[in-house]
């Protein structure tokens, strides 16, 4: 297993090691003490699945209760992955990570509770799968503004297009009005 860093050093990129042959391949996608050795120590309480087409967007969600980490996995297409400092104490508030997630890279993305988050599909389609160290609370979930001009959020949309969004996404909150972690 490899982990990559990123700009936000809690946020990281795990590569497994995949062993493959002409049959197919195999990777471990969890190990609580390999994970462990390199500072993920949660517990994950609830597995989670997201299919969608290219063009959609889904984020940026967040709770201010019931905070979430994610370990998230791309299992069929790609996505580009964002992910936004919440945590009004870090060094890093207010700046935000991208990352390609593919069934072909077999790449994970931990992000510790505190970030907003959220994923743009890049390919036909795409299966999306994490785990949550905590229960989604409805009446706890806010929604970041995907296109807050002052987070200026790098989304690999091709200009013109229109991206696929429910309305409880056009409706989030701008950073400076948004409810923030201390």
């Amino acid at each position: 297993m490899n982990v990559i860093p990123t700009a936000i050093p809690d946020i990281k990129i795990i590569e497994p090691q995949v062993f493959g042959d002409h049959r197919g391949y195999f990777i471990e996608t969890w190990n609580r003490d390999r994970f462990h050795e390199h500072g993920i120590d949660s517990e994950f309480v609830q597995d989670n699945f997201s299919f969608s087409k290219r063009g959609t967007l889904r984020g940026l969600h967040y709770q201010v209760k019931n905070t979430q980490g994610k370990l998230m996995r791309v299992v069929q297409g790609e996505i580009y992955d964002v992910c936004v400092d919440l945590r009004r104490s870090s060094d890093t508030f207010g700046h935000w990570v991208g990352v390609t997630l593919s069934a072909e890279n077999h790449r994970s993305l931990w992000v510790p509770p505190g970030f907003a988050h959220g994923f743009f599909v890049t390919s036909d389609v795409a299966a999306f799968e994490y785990k949550c160290t905590d229960f989604y609370a409805k009446d706890h979930e806010r929604t970041l503004l995907w296109n807050d001009p002052a987070l200026n959020i790098e989304w690999p949309i091709l200009d013109g297009i229109e991206p696929l969004i429910t309305e409880k996404d056009r409706q989030g909150q701008v950073l400076v009005k948004a409810d923030v972690f201390p």
